[in-house]
């Protein structure tokens, strides 16, 4: 935009500067022709040479003449390149005499070029004798040039502007590489490739990846210690959790029953929590990846053995995905899941492995009689049983939904359409996403 407006200024200032130059040398040409003459014998005499050969170039659109004003002085003079034409003249009333008596217009010529006239009148002698001098120039002729100026500047300007440009943005983009350096790098730690930036950088760049390291380094720690004291706490836990266990047997009967059942209540929600305390933590420092297909296959395995009277399937239709997340956080929502087909289904268990917009879609079916509508939301509370026939704690799908829900995933309850069981549908993030 800057060089459309230097070019429009030059241009402007060339156009103005041309038609000055052209209106003074017509100035020169009228009083070259003055001085060249005279009144001889009643009638005007000489042979005015401006000194331009245009004047002798036949319909060249330069042209001098001088006629006559008055009945006292006889003939005219012209230049060859008029010939027999004549060229119209204004009125005074249109076109006054300025001060210098002179007057400037412009008329069509001969051969249809614009003309720029300059005319005055002389007192040849002293007789009164009056002439009319006039010199005409080719203004199209000058406008064309000013024209041909224009298209050149902006040609010129227009390729200097664009070899700029283009130098400027190989120049940004030379500069700019150790920022996309930086950002390659900050995609591998997202992406779990690596634990730290390069900080072989230049001098502009490298206090930016110190501190982002310092960074890492700070949440890194701060993980770290919270994982310990939740260690800690499940280890302080887990002994007095164990003396009630034992001593529940020891008592025995319906106390002692009632007892280890709370106990073991106890143990699965304090296990529970604390995983949801360290997914939050690493969601909120570092991603971690996990191969999906092969932890599938293992727990595909697993299942196979734990429920021998019964067909379990794995349907794969993604390869090489990526959960955005750890293996044993997966491991566990996935097992819960096949823990809970293998105990209602009949005869199938089904794992299907897909791909959705959100990421990947794991899905496990049974040809169990699964739930009615309203018993949905009742299997996601936390501690609410459906059927007391069957062991468990009512915790499996709530810590699913719980774990699932803090990798920003979900967890849909349906009906198998072709099994006509239960249809958990689980969505997680895949990792780079």
């Amino acid at each position: 935009m800057s060089f459309f407006a230097i070019a429009t200024i030059i241009s402007a200032l060339y156009g103005e500067a041309r038609l000055q130059s052209f209106k003074q040398l017509l100035s020169a040409h009228l009083f070259s022709v003055i001085a060249s003459v005279s009144v001889n014998d009643g009638a005007l005499a000489g042979r005015p040479d401006p000194g331009e050969v245009r004047y002798s170039s036949p319909m060249s659109g330069w042209y001098w003449s001088v006629e006559p004003v008055g009945d006292n002085l006889k003939g005219s003079l012209r230049s060859i390149s008029l010939g027999d034409k004549s060229i119209d003249s204004p009125t005074t009333l249109l076109v006054p005499f300025d001060t210098s008596f002179q007057r400037s217009y412009t008329e069509e010529g001969p051969n249809g070029q614009q003309l720029s006239v300059v005319e005055t009148e002389v007192v040849l002698d002293a007789e009164n004798r009056v002439a009319r001098f006039r010199v005409m120039g080719n203004l199209s002729e000058v406008e064309g040039e000013i024209a041909n100026f224009r298209h050149t500047l902006y040609f010129y300007l227009g390729i200097f502007g664009l070899g700029g440009t283009l130098i400027n943005a190989a120049v940004i983009l030379f500069g700019l590489r150790p920022l996309d350096r930086v950002r390659r790098s900050l995609t591998d730690i997202r992406e779990g490739k690596v634990t730290r930036l390069n900080e072989n950088l230049p001098d502009e760049i490298a206090p930016l990846a110190r501190e982002m390291n310092a960074l890492i380094d700070n949440n890194r720690r701060i993980m770290e210690r919270s994982r310990t004291q939740v260690g800690n706490l499940a280890h302080s836990l887990k002994t007095p959790l164990s003396v009630l266990v034992n001593e529940s047997r020891t008592i025995g009967g319906t106390e002692g029953r009632l007892i280890a059942e709370q106990s073991a209540a106890m143990q699965v929600q304090v296990q529970h929590y604390l995983q949801r305390a360290r997914v939050a933590a690493q969601r909120d420092s570092v991603v971690f990846r996990a191969p999906v297909t092969p932890i599938l296959e293992r727990l595909v395995r697993v299942t196979a053995k734990l429920n021998p009277d019964k067909e379990v399937r794995f349907d794969n239709y993604m390869d090489d995905v990526i959960f955005a997340g750890e293996q044993e956080d997966l491991e566990e929502m996935v097992g819960n899941l096949l823990e809970n087909a293998g105990k209602w289904g009949n005869c199938v268990i089904r794992l299907r492995l897909s791909q959705v917009d959100a990421g990947f879609e794991i899905s496990v079916d049974d040809d169990g009689s699964g739930l009615a509508p309203e018993q949905i939301k009742d299997a996601l509370t936390r501690g609410k049983r459906l059927d007391e026939s069957k062991p468990g704690t009512g915790l499996g799908l709530s810590i699913v939904h719980d774990t699932v829900r803090e990798y920003g995933g979900t967890l849909r309850l349906e009906r198998s359409a072709d099994l006509g069981g239960l249809s958990a549908r689980l969505t997680l993030p895949v990792a780079g996403t």
